[in-house]
């Protein structure tokens, strides 16, 4: 990066492992685009089109509003305008950057965490899309858990520890994100585990079933299914580790309509759901839960020990199954549910093997992630 832009993955770094004070994300696009997608803690001055005329004037009236003894990192869609506001503040005395390809960067950024307490699990974190994947490994071996589509992530997380990687999963046919889980294990001749309920068209991938395991060095990455998601949806137990997929986050479960958003079909995915969570929860107070997605959430790693989650008031939904309210749990769910992922549908048609990626199949996944219930 050059002294007038910083790059997506630094911001990342500053705001989630360092001290946040040291960075000041100023974001310039619209409103309606800040609203539906930005970073956390983020200051919005919308001044998107007036920056594409080169007109600095509502800029400069909020210059007494920017913080002139920290640095300013300069947020908008791909680069461009934010460059502009950065150059501009810099001629004001302001230490400004312009985010490297704003917020398309910001999608594309993996930051990779060990779990405290949890012996043998790497988790990796989208700040930008809210996806989280996962490498488990034991001796020299390693399997890849929901791995994105920047499948260099995960071989470089592997050769950082001298890791072999033996095998591919996927929780479950991802509505969200292209997972890279087939084109990584095709490139390492590995096997790629999926539910045979969530395989679509694919041909290729070894079923998961449920109380099999995996063999990861010496230790064995144990199947739960956990259907409600989609029919197919696993949740993986790995020592101390509840590796729950989209089945369980840490405020909220996965919901249960992008399958089938008729109501009927809707609840009776959500029933699956509240019974799949049932049999989750009567696992020991111990055990870590380690989601696939987040919200807003900005600890890091992301993990909750299952005894203190349901203990929280912070998932309601969950709150429901420790009362065994299953009627309250369904109707919470069809009442609350969100828009739908953006372009989940290709996205899903892409994951079960019914049609090749284009060109833009970067831009497919870019955007708030909405694969929470409530």
């Amino acid at each position: 990066m050059s002294n007038t832009t910083i790059d997506p993955s630094a911001v990342a770094r500053r705001l989630y492992t360092e001290n946040t004070e040291d960075v000041f994300v100023l974001d310039v696009r619209n409103e309606a685009a800040y609203d539906e997608w930005h970073i956390e803690g983020s200051t919005l001055i919308p001044i998107y089109d007036e920056l594409l005329e080169y007109d600095y004037s509502t800029l400069e009236s909020h210059v007494d509003e920017l913080p002139e003894d920290t640095e300013i990192a300069v947020m908008c869609v791909a680069g461009i305008t934010s460059s502009r506001a950065a150059e501009f503040l810099r001629t004001h005395g302001f230490d400004a950057k312009s985010v490297a390809d704003g917020m398309n960067g910001w999608g594309r950024v993996h930051r990779q965490y060990e779990v405290e307490g949890v012996d043998g699990v790497v988790q990796i974190v989208r700040p930008g899309t809210g996806c989280v994947s996962y490498l488990v490994h034991d001796g020299d071996e390693a399997v890849v858990i929901d791995p994105s589509q920047y499948i260099d992530e995960y071989l470089s997380a592997a050769d950082e520890r001298g890791l072999e990687i033996v095998g591919i999963a996927d929780t479950h046919a991802h509505a969200d994100h292209v997972s890279g889980a087939r084109r990584l294990a095709g490139e390492l001749d590995v096997p790629y585990y999926l539910h045979e309920e969530d395989s679509g068209s694919l041909n290729g991938s070894t079923a998961l079933v449920d109380g099999e395991s995996i063999a990861v060095g010496e230790r064995d990455l144990n199947v739960i299914d956990t259907p409600g998601h989609t029919p197919g949806s696993v949740s993986f137990a790995f020592g101390d580790a509840l590796l729950s997929g989209d089945t369980l986050f840490l405020r909220s479960v996965g919901r249960p309509d992008l399958e089938d958003g008729a109501e009927e079909a809707v609840r009776t995915a959500a029933s699956q759901l509240f019974d799949s969570l049932e049999e989750l929860t009567e696992l020991d107070d111990e055990r870590v839960v380690l989601p696939g997605h987040f919200s807003s959430e900005s600890i890091r790693p992301l993990a909750t020990d299952l005894g203190d989650l349901r203990a929280e008031t912070t998932n309601e939904l969950l709150s429901y199954v420790a009362e065994g309210n299953e009627e309250a749990f369904v109707e919470t769910i069809v009442d609350s549910l969100a828009d739908e992922p953006a372009n989940y549908n290709e996205i899903k048609q892409i994951n079960w093997g019914e049609q090749q990626p284009g060109d833009d199949v970067e831009e497919l996944e870019l955007g708030p992630n909405n694969c929470a219930a409530n």
